[in-house]
């Protein structure tokens, strides 16, 4: 068996520069709608750059304490994901051993690790699919014998034909299985 007879390629599911972004926004965003609404109410300035003793606390101040609220908790959910990495994990493909393993985690409980082996000899091939839509992308599948089709990109990583070309036909050489490309419109 040669060297090269593994191969593992790293998902980062939630953990992504975009979504540490949007978190600490919505965040500091409904921490200065609370302040500000707090700050209507009990007629204090809580932030010094805002003028929030104009703001009449019902109907302007009442309306920023319940979105700040609603952008705290959210902002909570997305810090929670970040900090379990939802979706991280890995797509290993062992020669060696002959098997493939998906590994995932998810939601803490007792199926926190989904934890995914199939045999070498179940692989029945790749597929490529470009869905349109909304955000256009490709997504690299792993077929696999009476089971669904699993999806082994990263979600939300867009990448071009020639990136997913390229790293669908190295990976289809190195399980010598075919390889299709297929178009889908999502809308």
């Amino acid at each position: 068996m040669t060297k090269n007879a593994i191969r593992r390629y790293s998902i980062s599911g939630a953990r992504r520069l975009s979504n540490w972004f949007w978190t600490s926004s919505i965040f500091l965003g409904s921490s200065g709608f609370l302040l500000t609404g707090f700050s209507s109410y009990f007629q204090k300035p809580f932030l010094p750059f805002i003028p929030s003793v104009s703001v009449q606390f019902f109907p302007q101040g009442l309306i920023m304490i319940f979105y700040g609220i609603l952008g705290f908790f959210l902002s909570i959910y997305l810090g929670l994901t970040l900090f379990w990495g939802l979706g991280s994990g890995f797509n290993e493909f062992n020669k060696r051993q002959s098997y493939v393993r998906i590994f995932r985690w998810g939601f803490p409980g007792k199926n926190r690790r989904i934890n995914l082996y199939y045999d070498w000899e179940d692989i029945l091939g790749l597929r490529v699919e470009f869905q349109k839509g909304l955000t256009s992308q490709y997504i690299l599948f792993l077929q696999v014998r009476g089971k669904k089709e699993i999806p082994l990109t990263n979600i939300g990583t867009p990448l071009t034909f020639e990136q997913i070309e390229k790293q669908a036909s190295a990976l289809a050489k190195f399980l010598q299985v075919s390889l299709s490309i297929q178009k889908s419109t999502m809308f």
